[in-house]
């Protein structure tokens, strides 16, 4: 398990060809960066629906919204740190207030993004986007569920916020892997802890259990790729099995999916937590790795996050 790495990024560009051969209403739009996000591959078969706007991210946002409003299925994106970043109040306004079909999938999420520093390391995205009305919210676990992530959300109508990585990343599942939208997946089966992950921290869960196993603990590990809507079913039904959860993700736990897996468990079954995450700081410049275990993002730190709950 995880022996296999592979880039999100390349998984999105293959999907948007896919999606261009059998879908004409499929446009891209990129702002300067669709080399590094791969989706300028689209260009190369489909150059009369790629456009490219330069590095202008507030109009990249409005452009997909008259996209939008003139019947296409519009896939926009570039980093994360500026998109939400730089173009909140067009997000808002233009695309999430009139519920328009625009998919803004960006790149480069949380503080992987390595020697870029601080101010490339978004973090505060998954907060921001989820409290905006009408906007659904997924974070993918590897390059084949994004892949199955951007084919599938091109059918459901209405705005989406995807956020990827940039680095390669451990391959979680299998070819041919379904996306269910608003179901979380139950990566593995547990009794004594559930640690519930998204984005990067999926692989990093799934080390923390093995881990936890050798130790005589037993853990469920759950993929909560849509943060919104969120499978609140499944988060119930995973505290109640287990009597303990642990969060993870690669974002400051204010606002993220560990809130809102809080916000469902302090609403209908209240459960003993911890979250790890960003502790609510900026980063710095810094290989992946190294910023990931600085800031206690690792199977490590979810660990002894687990061992440190006791059972309800």
């Amino acid at each position: 398990m995880l022996s296999k790495t592979a880039a999100m990024r390349d998984a999105y560009g293959d999907a948007l060809l896919e999606l261009g051969a059998t879908n004409r209403d499929v446009v891209v739009i990129g702002a300067d960066t669709t080399g590094s996000l791969k989706s300028g591959v689209f260009a190369t078969k489909f150059p009369e629906r790629f456009f490219n706007v330069g590095i202008a991210e507030q109009n990249l946002v409005s452009i997909a919204a008259g996209m939008a409003l003139a019947g296409k299925v519009a896939f926009a994106g570039t980093y994360a740190i500026f998109v939400p970043g730089k173009s909140v109040d067009q997000i808002r306004n233009n695309i999430a207030y009139p519920d328009l079909n625009v998919k803004l999938v960006c790149s480069h999420g949380g503080i992987s993004v390595g020697p870029d520093g601080a101010s490339h390391q978004q973090v505060e995205d998954i907060a921001i986007m989820r409290a905006i009305p009408k906007m659904k919210v997924i974070v993918p676990a590897d390059a084949v569920s994004t892949k199955a992530v951007a084919k599938a959300i091109a059918s459901i109508p209405g705005p989406f916020y995807v956020r990827l990585t940039r680095s390669s990343t451990p391959v979680v599942y299998e070819s041919g892997f379904e996306y269910r939208y608003g179901k979380a997946n139950i990566v593995r089966d547990g009794s004594d802890v559930a640690l519930i992950a998204c984005g990067i921290m999926v692989p990093e869960a799934l080390k923390a259990a093995e881990s936890l196993k050798s130790k005589g603990v037993s853990a469920s590990v759950v993929d909560l790729h849509t943060i919104k809507p969120v499978d609140s079913d499944a988060i119930a039904r995973v505290a109640q099995s287990c009597g303990r959860v642990v969060t993870a993700e690669e974002h400051n736990i204010i606002g993220g999916m560990g809130s809102a897996v809080a916000e469902v468990l302090g609403e209908v079954r209240p459960t003993p937590m911890k979250r790890v995450g960003v502790m609510d700081t900026f980063g710095e410049s810094g290989e992946a790795g190294e910023l990931l275990k600085k800031y206690g993002l690792t199977a490590a730190n979810i660990e002894q996050a687990a061992l440190g709950l006791k059972p309800q």
